[in-house]
């Protein structure tokens, strides 16, 4: 008997997909390159290789392109064209730079390609972002039996502590929010700064509160909140406080606001998205002890922490409450005996953040963690120290890594900002604090060393003689 075999037919994908482990490995030693290549680079890209990113918009092929073709687009246009924030003289929008264990682990990462929305699903990213969980907390100095969560950023953070919140005000004041929305529902005061972040208003009006339709507390000259300022809370009220201002470092007076929140049955939530790692600084922690006492806390781990984007951490001291408030129920979602990180969080699918975080812990340890603190705290006072020998003036106190400097008028500052960032040495952002023009400087990178602190400056100082001239 004659027998026959089937060809097997092959989708475009699968007949274009080479050979994945020497794909894989060009892909990591370009990455490897770029890395190398990161502190000898300018930190923005050439006028040369903005232009060549007009080759890759185009109609969309029809026909299937090699992944080999694909790979070396991405690094050969791509590469030169990104921002070199993990160098060590990237000062921008407080990004901080990435460790290595941190990297690797995200590059293994990718390849797992894990869901962590259930245990079941996978094993190792649960278990990971367990331990990461667990490090966190201790390293932040926040209550033994708060809950915790990985997302996407400080955004994120805020938003799932600000939906706990709501869950557990409107609870207070006889009100399921889960099962019955917000038509109807009592109404809760929200109490933030004046200058609270961007992020926080954000959040507020995801939960449905209201970017503006808060009370703005008056702040002081670092941008603390004035606690005499603080409205009478007659009900349970949701307050929102800052460890770190985006502009400035300050922290707010916790301690007292806290004390404030308590007698009203109110819930303190803190934005650390960068200063609540400074726990973790035997030198700086006594600033942060007073936190310890709030309901809620959101950080950034992208930032101080120095693990790839993204990843944003929600501590919440009602465990309960936080479940209540992010939880979803289906019959083909069966809940597991340990935790399921999708409770926890916003996002039902998510990637493995826990990797990358208990990478850069395990290699860091405390010691590490609080070297990265207080060495980037240092030099942004040798920073701020620099420009004002050079007879610039810094606008507010040093309190953290936050560095606000103006080189005289707000144009000639515009002007100093946009040149330097144009040059290449070093990038630092614009801002404004107290309706006065400044240079922003944000020291948060573990790669950034004394020497790209002098050759930063040294350029700052030479960009402002010439425009002032």
């Amino acid at each position: 008997m004659t027998t026959y075999e089937t060809p097997v037919q092959q989708t475009p994908a699968q007949a274009n997909g080479g050979s994945s482990q020497a794909l894989v490995l060009d892909a990591a030693r370009r990455a490897a390159a770029y890395v190398d290549g990161i502190r000898d680079r300018s930190v923005v890209p050439t006028p040369q290789a903005l232009a060549r990113l007009q080759e890759l918009c185009e109609p969309l092929p029809e026909a299937p392109t090699s992944p080999e073709t694909v790979l070396e687009l991405l690094d050969e246009i791509g590469s030169p064209a990104t921002i070199a924030t993990t160098g060590g003289r990237y000062f921008g929008f407080i990004i901080g730079g990435t460790v290595p264990a941190a990297l690797a682990a995200n590059i293994l990462a990718a390849a797992w390609d894990q869901n962590v929305a259930l245990r079941s699903m996978s094993p190792i990213g649960a278990a990971l972002e367990d331990v990461a969980l667990d490090w966190l907390r201790d390293l932040l100095s926040l209550p033994s039996g708060c809950a915790g969560s990985l997302v996407s950023g400080a955004t994120m953070a805020n938003f799932t502590c600000i939906a706990a919140a709501r869950t557990s005000l409107l609870k207070r004041l006889g009100w399921d929010v889960e099962s019955q929305g917000l038509f109807g529902a009592p109404s809760v005061t929200v109490v933030v700064s004046e200058e609270v972040h961007a992020s926080v208003r954000k959040a507020l009006a995801f939960v449905g509160f209201g970017r503006d339709r808060v009370v703005a507390v008056p702040t002081d000259g670092q941008g603390r909140m004035r606690v005499e300022c603080f409205p009478k809370l007659d009900s349970p009220s949701l307050i929102c406080i800052q460890a770190g201002n985006v502009n400035t470092g300050s922290l707010d007076p916790a301690g007292d606001i806290c004390a404030l929140a308590k007698s009203s049955g109110s819930w303190v939530h803190v934005d650390g998205a960068l200063g609540l790692w400074a726990a973790c600084s035997p030198g700086l922690q006594h600033l942060l002890a007073p936190f310890a006492n709030a309901d809620s806390w959101a950080a950034d781990a992208h930032k101080w922490l120095n693990v790839p984007y993204e990843c944003g951490v929600a501590f919440v001291r009602e465990a309960e409450t936080l479940y209540r408030a992010m939880n979803v129920e289906a019959s083909y979602l069966p809940a597991g005996v340990q935790r399921d990180p999708m409770r926890w969080t916003p996002e039902m699918s998510q990637r493995a953040r826990g990797v990358a975080v208990w990478a850069a812990l395990k290699s860091l340890g405390r010691s590490g963690v609080r070297d990265i603190i207080e060495r980037t705290c240092r030099l942004a006072r040798l920073f701020a120290s620099r420009l004002e020998d050079a007879g610039f003036e810094i606008l507010t106190d040093v309190v953290l890594n936050q560095v606000l400097v103006s080189f005289g008028s707000d144009d000639l500052t515009r002007a100093v900002t946009e040149a330097l960032q144009k040059e290449g040495t070093c990038w630092c952002s614009g801002s404004v604090w107290h309706g006065r023009a400044c240079m922003r400087i944000s020291v948060s990178s573990w790669a950034t060393t004394e020497l790209d602190v002098s050759r930063s400056a040294d350029t700052i100082v030479h960009i402002a003689k010439e425009c002032r001239a």
